[in-house]
Order: C-alpha cells, then sequence, then structure tokens
C-alpha cells in the first residue's frame, strides 16, 4: 500500500488539535457528526464558565457583550457560505431548517395540484418534511433519478421539470456517495420553470466551498456538528425570510403582543422564538473560524484525495462492491459480498476503526440500490493514509471471518 506523501501531510498538525482521537483510534464517521478541535471546546467552555449571560434582553454589559457575540456568530454562519447575517436564521440543526421553510414557505406558497421535486439520493430530512406538507396542502412529490455513478441526474431533471413544480429540494453533496451536486446548474433549471429551490449543505459546507450567491439558490441549510462544532445549531440562509411568516410563537420573535393582536419582529428574528442556543451559536464561531483556518479548498483535496486512494485500494478487495464516483467528496460507500453491513463495522470496531454502517437515512436510496445497508467510511481534516491502512487492515480480518 503506497500512499501519496501528501495524504500525510498534515496528519501531526491536525490530528493533536482534537481530543478526541487518542493514539490508535481511526475515526470514519465525519459524515455522521464531525469530532471537535480544542479550539471549539474551548470556545464553549469559555462561554459557559466566563462569558455566559443571556441575549437580546439584557441591558447590563455581560449581556450586550454576550448579544455582540451571538450576532457575530450569525454572521460568521452566513459569509460562510457567500450569504448575508439579516438573511440566516439560526436552527437546531439543518433538519429543523428544512421543516421550517416546508411550514412557513410552503404552507403559504403551495396548493393542491403543485408539485415538488425531490431525489433518489435525499436524506430522510429532505424527503419527510415534504411529504407531511404534501398531504396537507395537496401537493405532488416527483424524485429524479440518479446516474449510475450516484449523482443526481440533471438531464433527467430538466425533462421532468413543468411550471406546475414550485419547489425543488435536493443534496448539495450526497451524505451516502459524497458525490457533488452541479448546483448553479441545478438552480438555474429550478429557476427557468419559475420554482424555488432548497439545498441541503450538511455534506457540503464542511468539505466543499459554498457560495449561495454564486449559487443563486433560495434556501441553503446546514447544520454545525457536521462542520467540527457543536450538536443542537445549524442555519439557514434565504433571502426570501422578510416574506415568510413565522412557524413558531413565543419570546423574542415578537414586536408587540396583546390579547387581541400580535406583531412580528422582522426576520431573522421572527423565526427565533425562545431563548436560542447561545453557547451553541459560540461553538459554530469558533468552528466556522477554525475551518476557515485550515481552508476549505485544502481540505476538500485532501479528503478527495483519501478518497481516491481508498477506493483505489477496497477495489482490490474480492467481493466488495463500491457505490458513487471515483471524485467523491470525502466519502466512501461499499459492501463486501454475503456480510451485513452492522457485522463489518462491528469487526472493524473490534480492529479500532469506527465507520458507519445502515441506511444514512436514505432508505429509499437503500432501495434504489437494491440492499438494505452499506458500510461508510468518511474522511475530515485530520483524517490521513493512517486511517485507510488500518480501515484495510480491518477489512482483511473481516474476510478471515467470514471466510
Amino acid at each position: 500500500m503506497n500512499a501519496p506523501a501528501s495524504l500525510d501531510g498534515n496528519k501531526a498538525a491536525v490530528r493533536d488539535q482534537f481530543p478526541g482521537l487518542p493514539e490508535g483510534w481511526h475515526y470514519l464517521d465525519s459524515a455522521a457528526t464531525a469530532q471537535k478541535p480544542q479550539a471549539v471546546i474551548d470556545a464553549i467552555t469559555r462561554a459557559y464558565a466566563h462569558d455566559y449571560a443571556t441575549v437580546h434582553r439584557g441591558v447590563y454589559e455581560r449581556s450586550a457583550m454576550m448579544t455582540q457575540s451571538y450576532e457575530a456568530a450569525r454572521s460568521a454562519a452566513a459569509s460562510l457560505i457567500g450569504g448575508k447575517p439579516e438573511d440566516t436564521v439560526f436552527t437546531r440543526g439543518a433538519t429543523e431548517a428544512i421543516n421550517l421553510v416546508a411550514q412557513s414557505w410552503g404552507r403559504d406558497n403551495l396548493k393542491a395540484g403543485d408539485r415538488i421535486l425531490l431525489s433518489t439520493l435525499e436524506h430522510h430530512s429532505n424527503i419527510v418534511p415534504w411529504q407531511m406538507l404534501a398531504r396537507e396542502v395537496g401537493a405532488i412529490i416527483d424524485i429524479c433519478p440518479i446516474s449510475d455513478d450516484g449523482r443526481i441526474d440533471l438531464e433527467a431533471m430538466e425533462k421532468m421539470l413543468t411550471e406546475e413544480h414550485r419547489l425543488v429540494a435536493l443534496a448539495h453533496v450526497s451524505n451516502v456517495f459524497g458525490s457533488i451536486l452541479d448546483a448553479r446548474t441545478a438552480t438555474q433549471l429550478a429557476h427557468r420553470v419559475g420554482a424555488k429551490i432548497l439545498l441541503d449543505g450538511c455534506q457540503a459546507a464542511p468539505r466543499i466551498p459554498v457560495d449561495i450567491g454564486a449559487i443563486g439558490c433560495d434556501f441553503y441549510v446546514w447544520s454545525a456538528h457536521k462542520l467540527y462544532g457543536p450538536t443542537g445549531i445549524g442555519a439557514l440562509t434565504s433571502p426570501l425570510l422578510s416574506d415568510m411568516p413565522p412557524y413558531q410563537g413565543g419570546g423574542s420573535m415578537i414586536d408587540r403582543v396583546t390579547f387581541e393582536e400580535t406583531t412580528y419582529a422582522p426576520a431573522p428574528t421572527r423565526f427565533e422564538a425562545g431563548t436560542p442556543h447561545i453557547v451553541g451559536a459560540i461553538g459554530l464561531h469558533a468552528a466556522v473560524d477554525w475551518l476557515r483556518e485550515q481552508d476549505v479548498l485544502n481540505l476538500h483535496r485532501h479528503e478527495s484525495g483519501l478518497v481516491a486512494f481508498a477506493r483505489e485500494e477496497l477495489s482490490r478487495i474480492e467481493g466488495l462492491t463500491l457505490y458513487g464516483s471515483d471524485d467523491s467528496a470525502g466519502i466512501v460507500s461499499f459492501n463486501l459480498d454475503g456480510v451485513h453491513g452492522h457485522d463489518v463495522a462491528t469487526i472493524l470496531d473490534d480492529a479500532g476503526v469506527a465507520v458507519r454502517a445502515g441506511h444514512h437515512c436514505a432508505q429509499p436510496l437503500m432501495d434504489h440500490l437494491g440492499v438494505s445497508a452499506t458500510v461508510r467510511a468518511s474522511f475530515a481534516a485530520h483524517s490521513s493514509a493512517e486511517d485507510v491502512a488500518a480501515l484495510m487492515k480491518g477489512l482483511e480480518k473481516v474476510k478471515r471471518i467470514f471466510g
């Protein structure tokens, strides 16, 4: 196994920043959730220990300072993807962000007979909210097929789209294949028929440079925990917020409340009912700063190199099926003939390798592939050729045990 030297070039400098990665443990499940660098952990600890106060309410100094930090985090979240802070709402994650769009913009704009276009490879979080909305308003859901190498088929999408389509919702990067959508072309196709487009950026934001201004999409969502930040916070960025009604009521999101009538705060505040995840926003900001220090484009090249190396090594294993494209963004999915993915993952765990096995919250895609599950290895900034070597060694053990 001869790995390119570049795949280990950042190993010591980056891996040592992650206290959750002990020597001899190979974490290949970053697509599920990323490990946290010390800089993020320190920011969260400092926010709870020394800086903590509520935001947007107190007139005392610490509250004002925390409010400034919270709004600075909003600016960081927006700028990471080329958006504007006034167009950015903090949510509990991408799942809540998609539900927000469905229940606010969707309820206000979709009616019986309107069509929604999804794709075969979508995460459940980009399927179920639209099914719930479609059932409520009488809309129809269409499914765009994927190509043999796991990409959303944009030629098929162009042929499927009609003026009845009001919304297109697609993954920017597949959480199973790592395949990258040509987001600008997809946006142009949607807009050509007058449809809005939402992009699920959960796997894209941590892995590839994103510029929603250049893409031109209408909604972009992502989660902090996949981007080296804390759980429980994510973001929705959309230039349409000012025209959308709130979908939750409570404190903070109001202008004036009487028993006769309530008026709402302007966007994005009207979408953040209740006390927000203040420290989560601080951690998100630290994660964005850390990611930028590493340079997202360099990380993409690093992870793509690991994918190419891993696919080359995995292709040598007899009876192993690889899914997706050769140039995926940091993710490799595969199956071993005659061995369930859960068994593969269990044996790999014994060998010190952590991978995901299952349907990856993409059961329709598993049905399309004709399998119940796949094994998924996903890379991150701290990953190296040593992780690939450990994966290969663990798979040799799987082969020995199952003959």
